[in-house]
């Protein structure tokens, strides 16, 4: 029975590029791509981060009962929503395990939706100090900057990933990304671990 791994953390906490490595990896990881309504940045392809997509196939979604989980921020640009659909990209009968990035709450619906036991977390945690300064690194290669939003969603997840929210959930493993390599081995070893419960 295949299991979903949920990677976890906040903005520029390095999990685009763990959950990259991952998919790199022997473990043979099926992606879930998520949805978002917000513009496509500079280096990002569709289908491969997230389906870009706008209010109308979003709302055709919700209606037509396909949304398992959505988030919606309220940014300096406007509303942006990030959800996961139920549209056939899973089929947890088979023998491989998915990968997805997602928030706190996207992780407790996924795992309401599909049952505990079958849908992982895995918490990316990283110094707020390191992290701000990958965001300002990252937001300067965009096209047009938007440094307003960048503070915005670095403030925001202080709230959303506060300790006790991540207690709430029954997340007890988090890896500590200082040092990407072993950051990897830690979390590849947790997986392998979790492989053999099946």
């Amino acid at each position: 029975m295949s299991k979903i791994y949920c990677l976890m953390g906040k903005s520029s906490s390095g999990k685009d590029t763990i959950f990259k490595e991952l998919l790199k990896g022997p473990e043979g990881f099926r992606q879930i791509v998520s949805y978002t309504t917000r513009p496509i940045r500079v280096g990002e392809k569709e289908g491969v981060e997230y389906h870009f997509v706008d209010e109308q196939e979003y709302t055709r979604l919700l209606q037509s009962g396909k949304i398992i989980e959505h988030r919606e921020y309220h940014t300096a640009y406007g509303i942006w929503r990030y959800f996961t659909a139920d549209d056939g990209q899973f089929q947890l009968e088979g023998d491989r395990d998915y990968l997805m990035i997602g928030t706190l709450e996207a992780y407790e619906s996924m795992r309401d939706y599909f049952g505990r036991e079958k849908v992982l977390p895995v918490m990316i945690e990283l110094d707020d100090g390191v992290r701000l300064e990958r965001a300002l690194k990252r937001e300067r290669q965009q096209e047009t900057p938007g440094y307003v939003e960048m503070c915005r969603r670095f403030l925001a997840d202080s709230e959303d990933f506060a300790p006790e929210k991540i207690e709430a959930a029954g997340i007890t493993n988090c890896f500590q990304n200082n040092d990407l390599d072993t950051c990897l081995g830690e979390i590849r070893a947790f997986i392998k671990e979790q492989s053999k419960s099946i």
